[in-house]
């Protein structure tokens, strides 16, 4: 689909990363490294919910970067810089989880990846749950609990979960991503939310432990 030359410059008007990025179209390595400094981090945070593996991440987000650098000749604005880039990392995750499903390797659950990849994810579970733990749990055990309860979901709910907590995308950005409405995106939130809520309750209330393999 072509892009409107006042759609364009819209963005570039609007989005600092957009400039970045145009800057990179024309061959301006510092913009490049900028912007990789920028949302590397945001990457492998995102992708290792994705994949389960944050050495496998971390091999994916360069893979995005490198992607990002191949089509900069043929880069115009036609959404945020953000969600362009997590469109391509969406597309990069879904073709490394295919790849592993044909080689049937066992899924392990993500590893917290930091503050700031527990909190976002903790605060949306006890949310979701509607309650508070009747009994004291240390940090690396709720972790634990969300990150067990986040590979219950399937692969668009959790992708629609990480870009909603993480990038604060907006549902018409997320529909941008996974290339779906608005709405859908809106159901997919709504029903993470609530297999979230029926795989935490018993768990906080009464410390039973979700099951490793979501279904």
């Amino acid at each position: 689909m072509s892009i409107s030359n006042s759609t364009a410059l819209k963005y570039e008007r609007l989005d600092p990363d957009v400039r970045l990025m145009l800057l990179v179209r024309d061959d301006d390595a510092p913009a490049f490294e900028e912007l990789v400094l920028r949302y590397q981090a945001r990457l492998i945070t995102v992708l290792t919910h994705l994949v389960g593996h944050r050495d496998q991440a971390e091999d994916l987000a360069q893979d995005v970067f490198l992607r990002v650098y191949r089509a900069r000749k043929r880069y115009v604005p036609g959404a945020k810089f953000s969600t362009w880039l997590f469109t391509i990392a969406n597309n990069v995750a879904r073709n490394a989880i295919r790849s592993r499903s044909r080689r049937q390797e066992v899924l392990i659950a993500p590893q917290a990846s930091g503050a700031m990849g527990a909190n976002p994810l903790e605060q949306l579970a006890l949310a979701a749950s509607g309650q508070t733990p009747t009994r004291q749990l240390d940090k690396s055990e709720m972790a634990e609990i969300v990150q067990l309860a986040m590979t219950s979901l399937n692969d668009r709910q959790r992708m629609a979960v990480l870009l909603s907590k993480f990038e604060e995308m907006s549902y018409a950005d997320i529909a941008d991503v996974m290339d779906l409405t608005p709405q859908a995106i809106k159901s997919l939130l709504s029903r993470a939310r609530g297999n979230l809520r029926d795989i935490l309750q018993p768990y906080l209330t009464d410390g039973q432990m979700p099951p490793e393999n979501g279904q």
